[in-house]
């Protein structure tokens, strides 16, 4: 019984890792596909980067709504109705994304796919940590995220083999594929444990009514901060970074993602097997961020940059932000069942959303010292308000979750 118990259990972190794997593949295909699909439906070149800002922006609007959407449900009804929900409509929304003309029509497609991404990791962290025994969750955590991240890297290789119409099919189907594995899958003994409590669950109104969970909450979000900025300015702005180092070829952004990803991948496996060791994921956390500032520093200040080392760099900034898995894993541990599944699911998308003003906060930077001290100083504020925040966060490795906030 015991055996079958365990068997079912991996096999529940298996169907997770796979969902975050077709989850990564969607959300980032427009980004790899986008000058593609733009110049195949007519959109001019001077307007490549204003209408894949909306495009990517609607994307991300669906991101933030959906986030608390299905972070509320999950609390409400259970983890397992997001994992089927989430991929159904992000797998459909995605199909239809292979037969759009125009760029209005795109736009609210990746909005709505936007809005089933955001449940799939928040959930399957959720479901995993609540499923597996206090002193392992770690590793089931470690390969959801691990495998999950691989995604982006089958992604620019279908790109790269295919048509982008074919890639958007790819996506969808994989996702209907895995709807069905999911079937058999069971629901959080501790969500079942918590529904027989009056009290309230995946209340927004609990989360921010109590100031020392506000700032709990906060500190959740701000342990992230780094992690966009890596991928979403120094990664995949690498063409204007590169010509501001003095690079002799234009640095490929794609190629860029590409290694980053793979890097993410190896160092959500290191990040969770270190903490294990180290049973603390608070330590890994603060080793992340030096990995991250040693290896950032390192990229915008190679003059000269060939695109080998570009490569090699995005591979270690890649690895340095790999705690991706961790932090969401901490953001869930520090919360109540009642609550654990809205911010683990919210924090995420909350954090790519931060994204934005960090972006908006360079741009200013930029204006006022050039690109690349405007980098730099950005990633250091970034890394500081994460190291400030990770001190304010109990040590919640080896954590009891069966407790609710009340």
């Amino acid at each position: 019984m015991v055996r079958k118990q365990s068997d079912k259990v991996w096999l529940l972190v298996f169907v997770a890792s796979l969902g975050y794997f077709v989850d990564i593949y969607d959300l980032i295909i427009f980004s790899i596909v986008r000058v593609q699909s733009f110049r195949d439906i007519g959109v001019p070149e001077e307007l490549m980067r204003t209408r894949g800002e909306y495009v990517l922006n609607m994307q991300m609007g669906g991101l933030l709504i959906g986030g608390v959407v299905w972070g509320v449900i999950a609390d409400k009804f259970g983890r397992l109705r997001v994992l089927f929900g989430s991929i159904l409509l992000y797998s459909l929304a995605n199909i239809y994304n292979g037969f759009v003309q125009d760029v209005t029509t795109y736009g609210v497609v990746r909005f709505i796919a936007g809005i089933g991404l955001a449940g799939e990791l928040g959930a399957g962290i959720t479901l995993v940590s609540e499923t597996m025994g206090r002193g392992k969750r770690g590793y089931g955590t470690m390969i959801v995220a691990g495998v999950g991240v691989l995604g982006a890297i089958l992604a620019y290789y279908i790109s790269e083999w295919f048509d982008w119409r074919t890639a958007y099919f790819v996506g969808g189907g994989m996702g209907l594929l895995l709807l069905l594995l999911r079937i058999g899958t069971f629901e959080s003994g501790l969500f079942h444990k918590a529904t027989e409590q009056q009290v309230a669950k995946g209340s927004l109104a609990m989360l921010f009514s109590d100031r020392k969970r506000v700032l709990r909450y906060v500190y959740c979000l701000c342990i992230g901060l780094p992690i966009w900025f890596v991928v979403g300015v120094l990664v995949t702005q690498a063409p204007e970074i590169g010509k501001a180092l003095g690079a002799e070829t234009v640095l490929s952004a794609g190629k860029g993602v590409m290694f980053t990803y793979l890097g993410i991948s190896l160092g959500d496996f290191f990040a969770g097997l270190l903490a294990q060791w180290l049973k603390s994921r608070k330590k890994v956390v603060f080793l992340c961020q030096v990995m991250i500032i040693v290896s950032s520093v390192w990229y915008l200040t190679s003059q000269g940059i060939t695109e080998a080392q570009f490569n090699w760099l995005a591979f270690f900034m890649g690895f340095g932000v790999g705690y991706w898995a961790t932090f969401v894993t901490i953001a869930a541990e520090q919360f109540g069942t009642n609550l654990r599944a809205t911010v683990a699911t919210t924090a995420p998308n909350f954090v790519r959303g931060a994204l934005i003003p960090s972006t908006l906060l360079y741009g200013y930077f930029v204006q006022q010292w050039g690109i690349i001290a405007a980098a730099m100083v950005t990633l250091l504020l970034l890394t500081a308000i994460a190291v400030f925040a990770l001190t304010q966060l109990e040590e919640s490795f080896d954590k009891d979750l069966n407790y609710l906030e009340e």
